[in-house]
Parts: C-alpha cells; sequence; structure tokens
C-alpha cells in the first residue's frame, strides 16, 4: 500500500462532522464474523465475504443489515458493542462529531430488544467513546419505510417516552421504491410535535424529485439524507438553496456506481451538480465497512472524483456543522474553531494559497 498523499493527510487531519451514517453498515468484518460464529448464524464463510466484497457494479447492503438484525444482535451488549466500535474508527479519522442512525423497528422485532434497554445500551456506548476517544455521539431512531406506517408511528413514540438529549431526532430509511416519504406523515407530524427534529431519506434509489419535495415541504425535514434527484427539477433546488437545506451526500453511493458506466460515472453524478444549483451538501460515508470506505476517504473523493476544490471542500465543512442538530452557541463555537484550524492545515499544505 503506497503511503497517503498529501491531500489525504490533510483531509484526514481536518475535523469533522459525520451525519449520515448507520450504525448496522459500520460492522466490522471480524465482528460480524464472531456474532455469526456465536449464534449459529445460517451464513457460510463464503456468504459473510460476499457481504463485504464491492465489485465494479456495487450491490445494495440491505441484505446486510437484515441478516444482522435477524441472526446476529441478540442482547443489548451487542449494539454497545457495534456503537462503540463505530465510534472508534470514526473518530481515528477525526471525526469529533457524529450522528448516527439506527432502526429500533428491527431490533425490537427480530432480535427481540425492547426499545428502552437497546437505547440505553447505545446511549452508554456514546458515553464511553466520548470519554475514550473524544467524540461526541448522537443516536438517531429510523423509520424503516418498509415496514407499515403504523410501525412508524408507534417508534415515534418509543422515542418520545424515552426521551434524551442523546437522541435529538428521527430519520427514515431502507428502500425508497414504492414507500413515498407521505406514507410517514403521521409519525414525522408527532415527531415534530414532541420537538424532534426530523431528516429523510429522498430522492435515493433514482426516485422521483418529488420525493425530496414531499419530505422537505410536508413532512417538514430539517436536511434531506441523499436527495440527488433534485437536481432534476432546477426550480425547486432554487426554493431548497433558499431555505439552506443541507443535502447529506455520499460518493460511494452504490445506485449511481451500479448506473453509470464507470468511464462518466463521477462525471454525471448528481453530487457534481449541487453545488452548482445553490445547493448545500455534506460528505459522509453512509455505510462505511460494507461500502469500503472511510470519512476520510470520502472527503477524498469529493476532491479527486467530483472535482471540488478546498475552498468547497472548506464550505461543505461548514454545512455539516450547520445541519447539525446541536446548540446555536456550539454551532457559532465550532464554525470558528474548525474554520481555523481548517485554514492552518490548508497553509501547510498549500503554502502558495493555490486551491
Amino acid at each position: 500500500m503506497s503511503a497517503p498523499s498529501p491531500l489525504e493527510q490533510f483531509l484526514h487531519a481536518i475535523p469533522k462532522a459525520e451525519l449520515h451514517c448507520h450504525l448496522l453498515g459500520t460492522v466490522r468484518r471480524a465482528t460480524f464474523t464472531e456474532l455469526a460464529q456465536r449464534e449459529n448464524a445460517p451464513l457460510t464463510p463464503e456468504e459473510i465475504q460476499a457481504f463485504y466484497t464491492r465489485g465494479e457494479k456495487p450491490v445494495g447492503v440491505l441484505r446486510v443489515l437484515r441478516a444482522l438484525d435477524a441472526w446476529l444482535i441478540k442482547q443489548p451488549a451487542d449494539l454497545h458493542r457495534l456503537a462503540y466500535e463505530y465510534l472508534q474508527d470514526a473518530a481515528a479519522h477525526n471525526v469529533r462529531y457524529a450522528e448516527f442512525f439506527w432502526n429500533p423497528t428491527g431490533t425490537a422485532r427480530e432480535s427481540g430488544i425492547a426499545y428502552p434497554r437497546a437505547q440505553s445500551a447505545i446511549l452508554a456506548a456514546i458515553d464511553d467513546a466520548q470519554r475514550d476517544f473524544g467524540i461526541i455521539g448522537r443516536l438517531v431512531p429510523s423509520i424503516d419505510r418498509e415496514a407499515a406506517p403504523a410501525d412508524a408511528l408507534e417508534m415515534v413514540q418509543w422515542v418520545i417516552a424515552n426521551r434524551d438529549p442523546r437522541v435529538p431526532g428521527i430519520g427514515i430509511d431502507y428502500r425508497e421504491n414504492d414507500r413515498p416519504p407521505e406514507l410517514f406523515a403521521e409519525a414525522y407530524a408527532a415527531a415534530r410535535r414532541a420537538g424532534l427534529r426530523t431528516t429523510a431519506h429522498a430522492g435515493e434509489f433514482g426516485m422521483p424529485w418529488t420525493n425530496v419535495r414531499t419530505a422537505v415541504e410536508d413532512l417538514q425535514v430539517d436536511r434531506i439524507d441523499h436527495g440527488y434527484t433534485v437536481v432534476d427539477n432546477p426550480e425547486f433546488a432554487a426554493r431548497c438553496a433558499e431555505r439552506g437545506i443541507v443535502f447529506t451526500v455520499v460518493p460511494t453511493n452504490s445506485y449511481y456506481l451500479r448506473t453509470l458506466p464507470p468511464e462518466r460515472w463521477a462525471l454525471d453524478h448528481p453530487i457534481r451538480r449541487m453545488p452548482g444549483l445553490g445547493l448545500r451538501i455534506h460528505p459522509n460515508t453512509d455505510d462505511p465497512t460494507l461500502h469500503h470506505v472511510d470519512p476520510t476517504r470520502a472527503w477524498l473523493m469529493m476532491s479527486r472524483d467530483f472535482g471540488f476544490g478546498l475552498d468547497d471542500l472548506r464550505g461543505f465543512l461548514v454545512n455539516g456543522i450547520d445541519a447539525a442538530w446541536m446548540d446555536a452557541s456550539d454551532k457559532a463555537r465550532l464554525r470558528a474553531a474548525w474554520s481555523a484550524e481548517f485554514d492552518t492545515l490548508r497553509a501547510a499544505l498549500n503554502p502558495q494559497g493555490n486551491a
């Protein structure tokens, strides 16, 4: 393995927020294998290897996430371990603040761990990781959109009944196909009434830009996860830009790697076009161990593959702070501190001041 380039070293060193990462998509392969062996899961070594193989046309990772709920996570300590290991890995790339998704419906139904016990285990891991690695973690319980809307409302009620400042809001994920955001309007309304922050996966899997509009205008989310098809309607994109909505994008998103030719992938990916429409974006890892990515590489791809310069990256860093679910005073402090740190590292990387 070659030594990291100066740019990679710079991107490793800059302070980062991560706002779009799924807990079950962070599982180390060794941990997955150990849990599978412990539970005598119906998975062969070859199948586990396939879960962690990412070819030229990568498949989605949802089957891996379902396998974890169904077969491997059986006690709160398992959730503690996964969350602690994720935060440890993120902190190693100078992620200092991380909001990560977790689907309580699957944990309750498939793993048999009730919401209060599951949340407590994950929050204990957040506290342990902050003590050991200095990273601040925040949990974002997420609606499983493949389940029924009634299950979504039930999940929100669990969150409300177990309110904790380390659980600032909710999201929604899993396959968007045939499961548009409006199905879950009641759950989102309940979350807003309770003072929870909200985000939603929308415009993923090539689903229409109208799903993004529904999430923004009807569900009234604070930010959008993915949201790529917003570029198909520049007029609506302009409205999102005017409102300052941040889109948490994923450079390793498998849909475009799978559907665009290799020679055109980075040129035609919507991420490249989004800032030109005035949209605020912020890069994230999504499912890092399954996507074979880490926070440093996610930021590197924004430069290497999509052609963004250092001024752009500095803006993305600020976008992440602005989109984070923290107090305004904390945001102001981080904007000043992280921007100054970015500038100091940039000066050492590029003494001539070139972008």
